[in-house]
């Protein structure tokens, strides 16, 4: 009311009189109300000259930035734009400083034009009035404001259920850089809880039901994954714990070349020590690299490490990392060192055991993850290692520590073997084609007859008893040649390394005891097989690395839901004929394929 009887009468509202802006440092106006009328003017700078043209009465003229008015410290060479205020709803009379009137107001705006204008000005416009603030030079200033970022918005959350913080360290840290977090609208939160779903720890049957193939890595027709399958997932999470395959074939070599420069029934090949040393370095290199990567993963994707663990395939490859740093400890060059310490055997002997208490009670304690259940041919590196452990402690002079290892090792050896040999009805797991990974039965009997030799400081029965297993069992994989085509190139194929390796390292052993011609060319040919075989598979995985780029595809292991789901394009069809009857019809569907998963377990 106020404000329009001000306007009828032509005077200035009371709120506006009496507004104090001398406080304002770089505002350019008057300590003092104006005690007339007319406009205070300051000079002009010598070096600026009249505008050329007049002011519109719609714009505020503004003073310009290297005006003397501004400032020490205030004057920038970008220009920003004025900030537009909008007019008030009742309108506004012009401003008239206080003792005068509108009509000696209008008689001072011609001759104040003729002069650089230095002040905020506000004329009368007939039906509408803008308002132009002065601009700040310094820039607008961020404090307090939340800008979002374009990498913020467009963040692919799809992938948080898999990070160790959920996102929130990305987020915070977004938001400590200055950007805001927009906020997760109920869709995308609906969807990342959906995609997110993880798989219970002691449910090993939905590994089963969910994926197939020999390493268990392909997903069923019938299934649905939580990560986008139409789009490259990010490097840490396609980098599998089976990456340490490649540690073991080329260490392995280490030790092979080391052997050969030293024993007797291979002095004659002349092989000179910097192989080993070669050989060893590229091997620590390789080890470096891949830890250093799975430690990322670790740090940043904890949940897929964590659903590599209760992988009935994958689990067993957590032994690989120890079993490769035994094998660098084995074949350091005697030019690197000739003493190894002791604390170092009981340091990499300590996640062994512990691994070993928990898998072993698994396979004992009948649930779940009895044996029965999840035996494979991968279960031989959660032995092996008791194998390796003891060779090197034997190696070192250890005595009690070989021999426990050793026992432990032969005890679950002995009940692996028959039960991957009996092929129980419960086991579904044993596929029936062979793989890469049956060569690791090999392995075992091969470590483990020269472990005994060194525990005993010879190669008697028993070493020799070992021996023959091992020779027995690579035969009968190596006749078999037609059970190994067919299979696209993958990581599994590194199992034929680190087996064949120790087949040819323990034939050296058994040559130094039988020396014949029949016992020097079965190591020389197994020797130059295994070398044959890591040059080869090396060359491919560097090819399949840097030039095809699909060595480490998306994992699909890691991705599976904990719920049966129908195949998406069934959906959308039965969506397209009665969209009242597709829920239930996918219901079930759902209920009949979760039937027919557990009927034939039960």
């Amino acid at each position: 009311m106020e404000a329009n009887t001000s306007s009828k009468t032509g005077e200035v509202p009371s709120l506006l009189a009496n507004v104090e802006v001398s406080h304002l440092d770089g505002f350019d106006t008057t300590s003092t109300p104006l005690p007339s009328p007319k406009p205070v003017l300051h000079p002009a700078p010598a070096r600026m000259r009249p505008p050329d043209r007049v002011a519109p009465r719609s714009e505020a003229v503004l003073p310009a930035f290297d005006s003397p008015f501004n400032p020490p410290g205030m004057r920038s060479g970008h220009p920003v734009s004025s900030i537009s205020l909008p007019s008030s709803p009742t309108g506004f009379e012009p401003l008239v400083a206080p003792g005068g009137d509108l009509h000696e107001r209008k008689q001072a705006m011609p001759n104040a034009a003729q002069e650089p204008a230095q002040h905020v000005r506000f004329v009368q416009q007939p039906h509408k009035l803008m308002f132009r603030s002065q601009p700040i030079p310094g820039g607008v200033p961020t404090h307090g404001v939340r800008r979002i970022s374009s990498r913020t918005m467009n963040r692919d959350k799809r992938y948080d259920s898999f990070k160790t913080f959920s996102g929130k360290l990305e987020r915070q840290i977004t938001h400590l850089a200055g950007g805001g977090v927009p906020a997760s609208t109920p869709e995308e939160e609906e969807l990342a809880q959906g995609q997110g779903e993880a798989v219970s720890s002691e449910n090993v049957d939905r590994f089963f039901a969910a994926l197939e193939g020999p390493e268990l890595d392909k997903l069923k027709s019938s299934e649905e994954l939580a990560l986008p399958a139409d789009k490259k997932w990010p490097f840490l999470l396609r980098f599998p714990i089976s990456a340490f395959g490649m540690c073991l074939g080329v260490s392995s070599q280490a030790i092979l070349y080391k052997t050969i420069a030293t024993a007797a029934p291979t002095e004659f090949l002349h092989v000179s020590p910097k192989v080993n040393l070669v050989l060893w370095y590229i091997s620590v290199v390789l080890m470096s690299i891949i830890t250093a990567v799975y430690a990322f993963k670790i740090i940043f994707f904890f949940e897929a490490v964590r659903r590599e663990y209760y992988h009935p395939i994958r689990v067993n490859f957590f032994f690989a990392p120890w079993i490769a740093c035994l094998f660098l400890a084995m074949g350091v060059p005697p030019s690197v060192t000739t003493q190894l310490p002791a604390w170092l055997w009981y340091a990499l002997m300590s996640p062994v055991l512990c691994l070993e208490l928990k898998i072993y009670g698994q396979w004992m304690s009948g649930g779940q993850r009895r044996l029965s259940k999840v035996a494979n041919p991968s279960n031989h590196l959660s032995v092996v290692g008791n194998f390796v452990g003891a060779l090197m402690g034997a190696s070192m002079g250890l005595k009690e520590g070989p021999i426990f290892f050793f026992g432990v090792g032969m005890a679950h050896y002995t009940v692996l073997f028959v039960t991957l040999y009996q092929r129980l009805p419960t086991n579904a797991t044993l596929p029936k084609d062979l793989h890469p990974v049956f060569f690791l039965f090999v392995a075992a009997p091969s470590v483990a007859s020269m472990a005994w030799a060194k525990i005993v400081d010879e190669f008697g029965v028993g070493a020799k008893l070992a021996y023959f297993i091992a020779m027995f069992l690579y035969a009968s994989l190596a006749v078999r040649i037609n059970f190994f085509r067919g299979f696209r190139f993958s990581l599994s194929w590194w199992a034929y390394t680190f087996p064949m390796t120790g087949a040819s390292i323990a034939s050296i052993r058994y040559a130094t005891v039988v020396d014949n011609a029949f016992t020097k060319a079965l190591c020389l040919g197994l020797s130059l097989l295994a070398t044959l075989t890591v040059t080869g598979l090396f060359a491919t995985t560097m090819v399949h690395a840097l030039v095809f780029h699909n060595l480490f595809p998306n994992d699909i292991a890691i991705a599976i839901t904990d719920r049966k789901m129908k195949p998406i394009m069934e959906l959308q069809e039965s969506g397209k004929d009665d969209d009242s009857l597709s829920g239930s019809s996918c219901s079930k569907d759902i209920e009949a394929g979760a039937t027919a998963a557990v009927a034939p377990q039960a």
